[in-house]
């Protein structure tokens, strides 16, 4: 019987250093989980009960994975992608799904995220427009096509006129009764100019220049009227109509507190060249122009349209969306990663290459958004370490040796024991 529990202790104690060595050798490993093996004794089958039975060893019961949270490190790869909290990565091996905490991953030829084996990557694809499509995971891949330009159909500008300026003079000869002749080629023909880029249809940039002219009041005064002039690309602004046909000034006006009172937008229409759609059409609006007691400027400029762009890189969210990013300014979303979770992870079965795959033990898979439910955050340009701890396995192998040596202790007092009962005379 010492025979047979000495046997157990040694084969368990083996088993153990096995375990304890192979969580050693994978302790520089992305994304691994170590395991722990876990025992139990063994006892003869017995007919009688009573408390004088007497195991007769031991035996492994489980190797169990511990799925606890490894240390993120970061990197400078976008696509290095570290999982905080619960979940797996889903991976398509030519249509079989397994899992991995492995987030080291790279773009192949076709433009799909694949991990180091070349097992796609899945998640949850884009409409044309870059919405998310909450429909089945399918395997991410890039559009590494150009983005389309986009004509502007919304100009914004908002100025502060100076009060205190005085309105233009005629200044071409001979003099028409104070009214201003305006020339943009002349600056003192106007109070003040500013420009801003718009955007045809075939994502060329243009300049859009705006000239302001202060108006008299009723009774020759400076007043809070002005004309407002537009030339496209330093033409003539005959080329361009505000609605009152090509060349003709719109009208704002102010309060006697500075601010404007025409806040309905304009209507620019512009001549285009270069084969792009003409003219092009745009609403024009001042809101938020002042009219105050300090030096002309621009406050805020902004429009809608862009020229084409081609991908120049891309972020990955903590929910898992990546956003592409284009050499015109432009993002626009290409997808977003997913995670699954189990119930009982232990039961998931060990692949190798640090995959796994679903079983009865471990539940069907709950696939969600990163950052949904119970499911963990992504951390872009980071990998998970592995899990183990190697002062813990290490005192953990000094004392699986010990215990090895102290069953083969067993045996041989056994065997001493046998010897002395074998020469007994």
């Amino acid at each position: 019987m010492g025979f047979q529990s000495g046997l157990s202790g040694l084969s368990t104690s083996a088993r153990n250093l096995d375990v304890i060595g192979n969580n050693v050798a994978n302790a520089s490993v992305v994304g691994f989980k170590g395991a722990v093996a876990q025992f139990a004794d063994v006892f003869a089958a017995a007919t009688s009960g009573g408390g004088t039975q007497i195991g007769i060893g031991s035996r492994v019961q489980s190797v169990a994975q511990m799925f606890d949270q490894g240390n993120i490190t970061p990197t400078r790869n976008p696509l290095d992608i570290a999982i905080s909290g619960r979940g797996f990565f889903r991976l398509s091996d030519q249509g079989t799904i397994v899992y991995s905490r492995n987030g080291q991953f790279r773009l192949d030829n076709a433009g799909y995220i694949v991990n180091s084996s070349g097992l796609n990557v899945t998640g949850f694809g884009v409409d044309p427009n870059g919405n998310i499509l909450n429909a089945a995971p399918e395997p991410l891949q890039f559009d590494t096509s150009d983005i389309a330009p986009r004509a502007t159909t919304q100009f914004s500008a908002s100025v502060n006129l100076d009060s205190r300026t005085n309105t233009i003079q005629a200044t071409k000869e001979p003099p028409l009764n104070n009214i201003t002749v305006f020339d943009p080629a002349d600056t003192r023909s106007f109070n003040y100019t500013t420009s801003g880029s718009i955007y045809d249809s075939l994502g060329n940039q243009h300049v859009m220049t705006m000239y302001f002219v202060r108006q008299p009041d009723g009774l020759g005064n400076p007043g809070s009227d002005y004309l407002v002039y537009v030339s496209n690309d330093g033409g003539p602004v005959s080329e361009v109509d505000l609605g009152g046909g090509p060349g003709a000034p719109a009208t704002i006006s102010f309060d006697n507190e500075g601010n404007l009172t025409t806040t309905a937008p304009l209507t620019v229409a512009a001549d285009i060249a270069n084969g792009a759609i003409t003219p092009l059409s745009f609403t024009f609006s001042l809101v938020g122009s002042t009219h105050y007691g300090s030096v002309d400027g621009v406050t805020a400029l902004s429009q809608d349209g862009f020229a084409s762009g081609r991908l120049s890189g891309f972020d990955v969210s903590a929910e898992g969306i990546i956003t592409g990013k284009y050499t015109n300014g432009q993002s626009s979303n290409l997808g977003q990663l997913v995670l699954a979770d189990f119930v009982n992870p232990q039961g998931l079965t060990p692949l190798g290459d640090n995959l796994w795959t679903d079983t009865i033990a471990s539940g069907l898979p709950l696939v969600a958004a990163p950052g949904s439910g119970t499911i963990g955050n992504l951390q872009s340009g980071a990998v998970e370490d592995s899990n183990v701890e190697l002062t813990s396995e290490l005192v953990g192998m000094i004392t699986a040796q010990r215990v090895y040596q102290a069953n083969a202790q067993t045996i041989k007092t056994q065997d001493a024991i046998l010897q002395t009962i074998v020469n007994l005379r």
